[in-house]
């Protein structure tokens, strides 16, 4: 794979997925090649419904988007051409195409999700569907373990995110969901899941390593749901890091 393809991915993804781009760069050269694209293609996917106002525009970006999985011609992007390169070695279009639904269901409403289980639908499909994509780009097998552990991973993102979102009238949390009882869900996710995303291949775990933050984020919410509406979910930095070398140490 074209290298300076992978250093352009890296710093799309550093730029804009730090946490990500700390995982990937904590894996082996070869996984890096196959995340960096991923990570990239999720930051695309999540921009393509908020960066324009009309609604059709942005599902022109996503059609390309699927043009680019689909394999229906060569594009001439950053991302579509390393992200083309890992579908053509063997990676499947399913997870790929789940994500690109996933954001398409966010085009034209800021309204909150309508129930759990829509969020939770929409989790499958934006961390779920990515950290499956992750694993099966580094050998593995389509681990519906590691899904659940993504879509855990995308529930603690947005509790992190949901003060800047409510500024910015994104879609908030369902109406009357409670922050501890979803964190509670998450937690129930990545234990559920635990004992077969330790049964993966060590070549796989790599992909696991960008929930590194996951768990912690979750029991804190849980024990002090507050904080997700004020802002004081995110752990000091020496920690943070500190969690990243914890999970590569522990093997996942």
């Amino acid at each position: 794979m074209d290298r300076d393809a992978i250093n352009a991915c890296a710093a799309l993804v550093e730029k804009g997925d730090p946490d990500r781009f700390l995982a990937a760069m904590a894996a082996p050269v070869a996984a890096r090649a196959a995340l960096f694209p991923l990570y990239a293609f999720n930051l695309e996917l999540a921009r393509a419904p908020w960066v324009t106002r009309e609604p059709m525009i942005a599902q022109m970006r996503l059609q390309f988007w699927r043009e680019v999985v689909d394999l229906e011609e060569m594009k001439a992007h950053e991302v579509a051409q390393p992200l083309q390169a890992l579908i053509r070695a063997g990676l499947p279009a399913s997870p790929l195409h789940a994500m690109i639904d996933a954001r398409e269901a966010e085009i034209g409403t800021a309204q909150p999700f309508d129930g759990e289980a829509a969020l939770w639908a929409y989790l499958d499909g934006t961390g779920g569907a990515l950290m499956r994509a992750a694993v099966l780009a580094l050998g593995g097998p389509d681990s519906a373990a590691a899904g659940d552990l993504g879509a855990a991973q995308g529930l603690a993102n947005y509790l992190l995110a949901l003060p800047a979102l409510d500024a910015a009238g994104r879609r908030g949390l369902p109406e009357g969901a409670a922050v501890a009882a979803l964190a509670q869900e998450g937690l129930d996710r990545i234990g559920r899941a635990s004992r077969a995303l330790r049964d993966l291949p060590a070549p796989v775990r790599p992909a696991l390593w960008s929930a590194w933050r996951t768990g912690a984020v979750l029991r804190r919410a849980r024990a002090r749901p507050a904080l997700a509406q004020g802002g004081g979910l995110a752990e000091a930095e020496i920690l943070r890091r500190a969690g990243l070398i914890w999970h590569r140490l522990r093997g996942f």
